[in-house]
């Protein structure tokens, strides 16, 4: 099962549920579950919901075989903390699916760092999930004890 995240922002993000349904119809993608957050689309060949339980979404990733996902930070590291690959496509302020491009720099660092997949259009899409397999994500470790210190020296700076 693949699993996409749209993630629940204000904004719809019609675009990438276009992209992987364009995957789905062109046989690259099967049982497809969509969070679609409020982006107001209909399939029939994907599973889509707005929003669910904490318990319940995280049942999902822990079910998927991979995830898709918008490029939140929360969404690419629950995704990675549960072992999945990911694909990632962030929301773009040129299609007014964001007020900035911040989604763009996050993904563009993790896909850097060797943690993600990114893409931004259809043919970039079916590259990343036709040669999934053969993409080896290096493993993520959080670095929160570096971020205590940052901010306990911020803190002790005041």
């Amino acid at each position: 099962m693949t699993l996409v995240i749209l993630g629940t922002q204000d904004k719809e993000f019609t675009r990438m549920i276009k992209m992987v349904e364009k995957q789905v119809k062109n046989g690259n993608l099967k049982d497809v579950i969509v969070q679609a957050g409020l982006t107001k689309y209909k399939s029939d060949c994907m599973q889509i919901f707005d929003l669910i339980s904490m318990r319940k979404f995280n049942k999902l990733i822990k079910e998927s075989d991979f995830i898709i996902t918008h490029g939140g930070v929360g969404s690419i590291l629950t995704s990675l903390q549960n072992n999945k690959k990911v694909i990632a496509i962030p929301r773009l302020s040129k299609y007014k699916e964001h007020e900035n491009d911040h989604q763009l720099q996050i993904v563009e660092e993790f896909t850097k760092l060797g943690y993600i997949l990114s893409c931004n259009n259809d043919k970039q899409l079916e590259e990343a999930i036709i040669n999934l397999d053969k993409f080896k994500p290096k493993k993520y470790k959080s670095n929160n004890k570096k971020m205590i210190n940052i901010i306990e020296d911020y803190i002790d700076n005041l």
